[in-house]
């Protein structure tokens, strides 16, 4: 079975999704026009991506002293996707977009996950850049910087992290201060010069735009020159790697941030990884207004730091950036899902065309009979089976996160307070749940190759390689733990966990119902119950210590959860053409997941309900 027809079963059968022709935003679709944008985005990712996937690999970026070189595979798959205006999908027809459901660009953008997820120049940060500013940027920020952005001829980036303090982002120590005479001049937004070190950003500097736009997370000073403690004094700035005007045009000079550095990853190579200085004196800029007269703003002459513009008001950095936080954490979570899918279809491939042993009858093996594809033997089918449950089931939760985002967006103000609240609690599983079973299946995916598998003569151990990174980006796995135990599901009185539970209680409701599946939902209703009821304990006592030491066990209990939820529901759209092969497939992945992983969670939860205090009271000298 084709992945294409697996998207087409969730997006059209499962997910109903040309109801939302119904909806004015998206009138002029139709089940054509969607399908038209999944054959072009098949077609670029099969010849522009795929092809080159090995190389993005082998031919790792490098630094010359002045520009970062990518092979010319990744320009012109960069080009390619720049010019099918899958940048501004979701945006409005005014603006160049197509006004695309957000289900259907997430579906259209997996098949670039899939062929090569390192290629290409990074579209979900830019388009997430561009995104932010649309809903936090002035109207010339939108004008200058966004939709040069959904054009493609401006690249993006966000750039959170410090060298010191990696995900405490309360302990950034970059500056940011008013740029004197441009302070408030500027047309851009209030201009201010920054000075520090930004780690880990992902196309951080590239060839492959006339510009890059970074989103820097900085600290405004206080009177006395100090910073504000915590993450209360964060505030947000556009910094261009080169000065425009008001029109969007390069001015011809560039600002002062300079690449210190490339980072040598195990895997995700094909995206140059970098550590940026900002404000160093590398580049030089003239102070003042847009035609570079002024002094530099006070600070120690002209050129002293790389000129910013505030977004939003000051202190509200870190309320703005979780607006693109939030999206590329669905968006690493389709890119973990694509990798275990990638992985997936060529260990399926291999096991059917992979001859060896024997199946054993009454007498025992027969030497003499032809040997069989490594398909046929059980536990060769246990690990495609746990792949594909992993990997489609995963396509399933980014793919409903995503139909959940459209209602955010177009439904009635019912369904907008539903979908926010649902996409509140199941964003840290969207993003850590692949991550971390995706990844799995591509483990697995090794496995069944054997020690090919374990070679470069196939594509898996790459997926590995690559998947490995997305249990760390975009908040790592304890971080997200972290955010649901301590915040997600407590907040406004567990109105996030009481509406989950109110939601799987309704698809609970149909599965009793049908017979193959009423079994099921009577484990989902009982591991539901586990659920809430570990929730409760892990807090009975009050202390954010005990509750949180097994927060990383919760969230996989929770994920696992959520994943038998889509399960079922997937299996009850199944269960209605159980007489193909392909449904057949899918209800079996479902009893997979019923009887393999779902009986996980009581290990899981029985930590959290004890509140075991084996990890947090270890002192360190005993390690």
């Amino acid at each position: 079975m084709s992945y294409r027809r697996t998207v087409d079963f969730l997006l059209h059968d499962w997910l109903a999704v040309e109801s939302l022709r119904a909806r004015p935003r998206f009138a002029e679709h139709s089940r054509e026009t969607f399908d038209a944008v999944l054959d072009t985005c098949e077609k670029i990712a099969r010849e522009k991506y795929a092809p080159f996937n090995r190389v993005a690999d082998t031919e790792e970026p490098w630094f010359d002293g002045d520009k970062v070189h990518l092979p010319e595979s990744s320009h012109a798959a960069a080009k390619a996707y720049f010019e099918s205006g899958m940048l501004a999908a979701a945006q409005d027809y005014e603006i160049g977009g197509m006004q695309l459901p957000c289900v259907v660009e997430m579906a259209a953008n997996s098949f670039f996950s899939k062929a090569g997820i390192a290629i290409g120049g990074g579209g979900m940060l830019t388009s997430g850049n561009a995104n932010l500013l649309m809903a936090h940027g002035t109207a010339m920020q939108k004008e200058v910087f966004a939709k040069n952005e959904f054009a493609g001829r401006f690249t993006g980036t966000m750039c959170l992290s410090e060298p010191q303090a990696g995900s405490s982002l309360s302990d950034i120590a970059t500056r940011a201060t008013p740029d004197g005479a441009g302070f408030e001049g500027d047309p851009l937004g209030p201009r201010y010069r920054l000075r520090g070190n930004k780690m880990w950003i992902s196309n951080g500097e590239n060839e492959l735009a006339e510009n890059i736009v970074h989103l820097v997370l900085a600290k405004i000073p206080d009177d006395d020159g100090k910073l504000v403690p915590g993450t209360r004094g964060i505030s947000l700035f556009i910094v261009p790697k080169k000065l425009v005007d008001a029109s969007g045009a390069l001015t011809g000079e560039r600002n002062d941030v300079a690449l210190a550095g490339l980072n040598h990853k195990l895997g995700y190579r094909g995206i140059p990884n970098t550590l940026l200085n900002f404000g160093e004196g590398k580049h030089r800029v003239r102070g003042g207004g847009l035609d570079g007269s002024g002094s530099g703003g006070g600070l120690d002459g002209a050129g002293a730091g790389a000129v910013g513009y505030l977004v939003g008001r000051p202190g509200e950095g870190l309320r703005c950036m979780f607006h693109m936080m939030n999206e590329a954490r669905i968006a690493v979570g389709l890119g973990a899902t694509m990798l275990g899918y990638a992985g997936y279809e060529t260990s399926l491939e291999y096991a059917k065309a992979r001859p060896q042993g024997r199946p054993t009858g009454p007498g025992g093996k027969d030497a003499s009979k032809p040997q069989v594809p490594i398909i046929e033997h059980a536990d060769v089918k246990r690990m495609l089976l746990a792949q594909k449950s992993y990997c489609e089931g995963a396509l399933a939760l980014e793919l409903y996160c995503a139909r959940l985002v459209d209602e955010l967006h177009t439904g009635d103000e019912a369904a907008k307070a539903r979908s926010h609240l649902l996409l509140e609690v199941l964003t840290p599983i969207a993003k850590s749940w692949p991550s971390e079973w995706c990844l799995e299946a591509n483990s697995l995916a090794i496995q069944v190759l054997g020690g090919y598998g374990y070679t470069r003569d196939f594509p898996v151990e790459q997926y590995w390689r690559d998947n490995r990174l997305n249990m760390i980006h975009e908040g790592t796995h304890g971080i997200q733990a972290l955010d649901l135990l301590g915040r997600k599901v407590v907040m406004d009185g567990g109105a996030g966990l009481a509406l989950l539970r109110e939601t799987i209680a309704a698809t609970t409701a149909r599965a009793r119902g049908v017979a193959a599946l009423a079994a099921h939902a009577e484990a989902l209703v009982g591991a539901t119950d586990s659920l809430v009821a570990a929730t409760r304990a892990a807090w009975s006592t009050g202390s954010p210590q005990e509750a949180l030491a097994n927060a990383t066990p919760y969230l996989q209990a929770f994920g696992h959860v959520v994943l038998a939820w889509i399960w079922l529901d997937v299996a009850l759209c199944a269960a209605a053409s159980a007489d193909d092969a392909a449904q057949r497939g899918r209800l079996a992945a479902c009893r997979y997941f019923f009887h393999y992983e779902l009986p996980k969670i009581g290990a899981w939860l029985g930590v959290v309900e004890s509140r075991d205090d084996t990890c947090r009271t270890l002192a360190e000298d005993s390690f």
